[in-house]
């Protein structure tokens, strides 16, 4: 994505609970003579903030113009990660946009490919195992916090459907106690004018 030099970009990431969260990203600054993005941007660093659902700070740390953060998620819900660079230009001069390659893996504990190859074929199959083990929990933990949303909106809804039901029944008491009314009034009015 792209952002100017002093703005504020936010991604927001819905996590279950206790769920390790890894974001590596890289930034690149526009050059105005070359008409494209520079491969680096050598002095311009990121400040990453990371906030919980309940509006606590999980991360807030300034890194270079690429890095990798990571923090674990306490609270299930919507976790909002912002990046802003620490550019030191005034907002009027610091017109020049930035390109962020941005990867977020949630939940998952990678290979170390060398490390494995490094040993004899049984302890392979025995880390690969454990990670596997690692993905199972995190699925479970995923579907876990998918049923308990999924049980909030059904309980949301049932209690917007009974509102409807008994405003339903409220309105058309009101209705025909109106309706008696007028009856009521109408007969009596012709009672008084001795039409009937």
């Amino acid at each position: 994505f792209h952002i100017g030099e002093r703005e504020e970009k936010c991604i927001i990431e819905d996590l279950p609970s206790d769920t390790l969260v890894v974001g590596n990203y890289k930034v690149q600054r526009w050059d105005i003579h070359k008409h494209d993005f520079l491969e680096s941007a050598p002095g311009l660093g990121m400040f990453v903030t990371v906030s919980s659902p309940s509006g606590e700070v999980l991360l807030s740390k300034l890194y270079g113009p690429q890095g990798t953060f990571s923090f674990t998620s306490y609270l299930s819900g919507e976790h909002i990660i912002c990046f802003q660079s620490n550019s030191t230009r005034f907002a009027v001069i610091a017109g020049s946009k930035l390109r962020i390659h941005l990867d977020i893996r949630v939940g998952e504990h990678f290979l170390d490919e060398s490390a494995i190859q490094a040993k004899d074929k049984v302890n392979e199959v025995h880390v690969r195992l454990e990670h596997l083990i690692e993905q199972i929990h995190h699925v479970t933990k995923e579907q876990d916090y998918e049923r308990e949303r999924e049980e909030k909106f059904r309980k949301t809804s049932e209690e917007t459907n009974s509102n409807i039901l008994w405003w339903a029944i409220a309105q058309t008491l009101i209705l025909i106690s109106v309706g008696v009314w007028q009856i009521k009034s109408l007969r009596d009015f012709f009672i008084s004018k001795k039409l009937v």
